[in-house]
């Protein structure tokens, strides 16, 4: 009788084990699902769009430096580019370091919420860097130039003696300010357009997977049950 017992609860115990590491599976595969976007684990797509966005931006700003060397920061937004393949560096180790499933992890915490504070600034810094581009090309968009040697004079009212001129240094041929410096300006816009909607995404995602909720340890009920809750 206490032999034919023991198979039984065995077999009982067993069973259990194997629902357990069933819902186990099941629950990590589920956590694994909700972490894709688009086929590709968050935030692999999102900080592999930000790379390639800012080196995009970054190259822009850098072909507009050789139009002319006194050409602004602010009318090169490499900076902007620079800031963006920091962000996508630090999407990458986000995506290395989600794997572990504890939400309690202090290094884990303090990435993603410096992840998606970038993130954030990242759109404001897009924004700043579209308004100046704007303003930028309405002004190159009512140039009147004339080549002065290496200079490239030009004013917004060729008759007026007291309009405002912009000397360009290095420039022997105006049209490339006139001409080829507001398709720079234009394709800025569109990039730093597409680094804002990326980044409001990166910032979304993280918000919408609660990646920013940490354990303050809060304890309800009494000492003895130990009960958690997340907050």
């Amino acid at each position: 009788m206490g032999s034919g017992t023991s198979p039984m609860g065995s077999t009982g115990g067993g069973s259990a084990t194997a629902g357990k590491e069933k819902q186990a599976e099941t629950g990590g595969l589920v956590l694994e699902e909700a972490q894709k976007c688009c086929g590709c684990r968050f935030p692999l797509l999102v900080a592999l769009l930000q790379l390639l966005l800012g080196i995009a931006v970054a190259a822009v700003a850098f072909l507009m430096v050789a139009i002319s060397s006194s050409l602004l920061a602010r009318e090169t937004p490499h900076w902007a580019g620079i800031i963006m393949i920091v962000v996508s560096l630090l999407g990458f180790v986000l995506f290395c370091i989600t794997r572990v499933p504890d939400e309690r992890a202090t290094a884990q915490f303090i990435v993603k919420l410096l992840y998606f504070f970038l993130c954030t600034m990242g759109m404001v810094i897009s924004a700043v860097v579209i308004a100046f581009q704007c303003y930028h090309y309405a002004l190159t968009n009512s140039y009147s130039c004339k080549e002065m040697g290496e200079y490239c004079l030009c004013t917004l009212d060729p008759e007026d003696p007291i309009a405002r001129t912009f000397t360009y240094s290095g420039v022997t041929d105006c049209s490339a300010i006139v001409s080829t410096l507001p398709v720079y300006y234009l394709l800025q816009m569109v990039l730093n357009l597409a680094q804002a909607i990326v980044c409001l995404v990166g910032a979304f995602l993280i918000w919408k997977n609660r990646y920013q909720v940490f354990f303050a340890g809060l304890q309800t009920g009494s000492s003895s049950t130990q009960n958690w809750q997340k907050v």
